[in-house]
């Protein structure tokens, strides 16, 4: 008997064992920023606020609703393998059709990286994507499967997990502690040819280049041509459009306001322009002088209202529509960027220096008479029409099949009406005085101050965190990655990228400007290469811009295969002749021999026809500078509609009739 009973309780606790490990892995929020590790002990860090469970291998974060970040560890030597087992870990119903691998150098202690694009339906609005990490035989597998809405307000979140992302044992490259080498003749000729090098690669006409070290200019210039067919070079005084390089000069014109005692950072912004309204009554109160050029507030990023619809826009119409948007997190809680918002910043501080006045003059003027003239940066503007008279680069873009063309200036007047958040054309010459500033804190060469220490360096303050290096203050990012303060800015628009970038602790600084939007595909390269030359660093940047280059040409490819360009036009026919949206107004379909464009009023694309995996049909913007935005064909009740998603919000252009 108790031999029986012995076997009996031995059987229970068998099926007991059994049915526990059949129970689903319990996820656990975490409180705060968590460093994790993979079993293998490759290591990153999971976001507060996240989920997080682990099944077998597999560690499975959670951002919220269906959208999750897995690292699997997987013990084979070739990547195929390695996606396809995480894959039956985390998603066995995994669905989606393999649309492009991609090779990529070891980076951070990994021996290699292989990424994986999936063919994945506009309608289904997400993101998917896999990356195997090789380190010796065995692989750590990222899977990414976002909602798009999520991974648009996630972003700096996102970088929270990717950039401590390690293999076991790594310690990362540091320059603390370490002296900056003389950007001497031999130096400034490295950083040219990596130039050189990027441009070729990437197809960038032309290049505006500008060094300074110790209390000096000691290179400024240009390489390549202002434009496509045209012979003249690009120089130290050619004019590009510099973008959101222009909010930290917003900022300045606010810092000399908390100078002169009339606000501090710290206050409320409807206690000096009493109608600034957002959409939400409880994030309007909570805006601060400083929030307003933080990325900080919860607005989320919300560009094509004016990108589309801009052609009778003023700053005060533009101040208005602000009273629409709406938060998408908390206030404080995730970097999420807003042109919008940040030509705000300009236009109170133009309110209150000029109350009577229209707000776009008054910033124009303000920002002349305090920022532009001391600094002496008597090349740059906001007058589009004043700078496309004069010395200045054309802006350019790869068309659908990757050749470098000239493409329409038309869609950059989107930026005037919101010209305090990126709307300045610049030359190298005065970007440089104005980094040299930036350097001295406030200083300028004569002795004189645009503004006090503690209010421009106020600017690089942390008031949100992008990942854990990196933090945005007010128009300026500041990354750590490196162990060394490296303070920097990007600008982007039609067929224009830009960035300065300045070392507080080594008086260095530098600036790019291209005219083509491949240029983007230099900048972080660019200030690699600057620590490497600075610092004898790692040799990586040159290779990182040969692969960017390769991989984006085989992106573009990629989807090519799926555009019918021009349009089918038996597709195109059941087209209405115009849709209307409220808040990104009218496209007209037109015609041009065999190809279909969409007009927007005040700029217009060709598009091409694609038959999407899931049966709907789209027609995708194909205009060099504007490719790859789907609009897909429906029909509500009995009009026919063209939808549009940008990352958090859903737009739907009805037939006019």
């Amino acid at each position: 008997m108790r031999a029986m009973l012995c076997s009996l309780m031995i059987c229970f606790a068998a099926i007991q064992a059994v049915a526990e490990d059949k129970k689903p892995p319990v996820a656990t929020q975490l409180t705060a920023d968590t460093p994790q590790a993979t079993v293998d002990g490759a290591t990153f860090v999971a976001p507060g606020g996240w989920w997080i469970e682990t099944r077998g291998d597999a560690i499975i974060l959670t951002l919220e609703g269906d959208s999750k970040i897995s690292i699997v560890d997987v013990h084979t030597e070739d990547a195929d393998e390695a996606v396809k087992s995480a894959w039956a870990i985390v998603r066995p119903d995994m669905k989606w059709a393999l649309k492009l691998t991609t090779d990529n150098p070891g980076r951070n202690g990994w021996d290699s990286f292989k990424s994986y694009q999936y063919e994945v339906s506009p309608k289904e609005h997400r993101a998917v994507s896999a990356q195997a990490a090789k380190r010796g035989d065995a692989y750590t597998v990222v899977l990414v499967d976002l909602n798009i809405a999520v991974a648009g307000k996630r972003g700096g979140q996102i970088a929270t997990v990717f950039d401590q992302f390690f293999p076991p044992g790594y310690n990362r490259e540091s320059f603390a502690g370490k002296k900056a080498n003389p950007l001497n003749e031999e130096r400034i000729a490295a950083i040219k040819a990596f130039i050189e090098k990027g441009r070729e690669a990437l197809g960038v006409p032309g290049v505006g280049l500008g060094l300074y070290q110790n209390g000096k200019v000691v290179f400024e210039g240009g390489l390549g041509v202002r434009a496509l067919g045209d012979s003249t070079p690009v120089d130290a005084d050619t004019l590009f459009i510099v973008a959101s390089n222009t909010k930290s000069m917003t900022t300045l014109l606010l810092a000399t306001l908390v100078d002169e005692g009339r606000v501090t950072w710290d206050t409320p912004v409807v206690d000096v322009m009493p109608d600034f309204k957002l959409g939400d009554p409880e994030t309007t109160n909570k805006v601060l002088i400083k929030h307003l050029v933080c990325a900080c507030t919860g607005l989320p990023r919300q560009d094509f209202e004016w990108l589309l619809e801009f052609q009778n826009q003023t700053p005060k119409s533009e101040m208005e529509l602000l009273g629409t948007f709406q938060p998408t997190s908390e206030f404080g809680e995730m970097f999420q960027y807003s042109n919008l918002l940040a030509a705000a910043g300009g236009y109170v501080a133009a309110h209150m220096i000029s109350p009577g006045q229209e707000l776009g003059a008054a910033y124009d003027e303000a920002m002349n008479e305090r920022v532009f003239t001391p600094i002496g940066m008597t090349s740059t503007t906001f007058d589009f029409s004043r700078a496309l008279a004069g010395n200045h680069a054309a802006p350019h873009a790869w068309d659908p099949d990757g050749k470098p063309t000239r493409i329409d200036m038309a869609p950059n007047y989107s930026i005037v009406p919101l010209r305090p958040a990126g709307g300045g054309w610049s030359t190298v010459r005065d970007m440089l005085k104005y980094l040299q500033m930036e350097l001295n804190k406030g200083a300028l060469p004569d002795g004189s101050r645009v503004a006090s220490e503690a209010n421009v360096v106020a600017r690089r303050a942390p008031q949100i965190n992008i990942g854990n290096d990196v933090t945005y203050g007010m128009g300026w990012q500041v990354d750590r990655e490196t162990g060394i303060p490296v303070v920097h800015h990007g600008g982007s628009m039609f067929g224009y990228k830009s960035d300065m970038v300045f070392l507080p602790d080594h008086d260095v600084a530098a600036v790019i400007l291209t005219n083509a939007d491949e240029g983007g595909a230099m900048l972080g390269s660019f200030r690699r290469r600057l620590l490497e030359v600075l610092f004898d660093g790692k040799l990586e940047a040159e290779e990182n811009v040969a692969t960017a280059s390769k991989n984006m040409k085989a992106s573009l490819e990629a989807e090519r295969k799926r555009l019918t360009i021009p349009a089918n036009a038996e597709a195109a026919d059941k087209l209405a002749g115009k849709y209307s949206n409220p808040s990104l107004g009218e496209i007209t379909v037109r015609r041009e021999g065999k190809s279909v464009l969409f007009d927007f009023g005040e700029w217009k694309t060709e598009v091409a026809s694609r038959n999407n995996d899931d049966g709907s049909l789209a027609f995708v913007t194909v205009g060099a500078g504007f490719n790859g935005v789907p609009f897909v064909v429906g029909k509500i009740n009995d009009k026919r509609t063209l939808t549009f998603r940008d990352a958090q919000h859903h737009y739907v252009f009805a037939e006019v009739k």
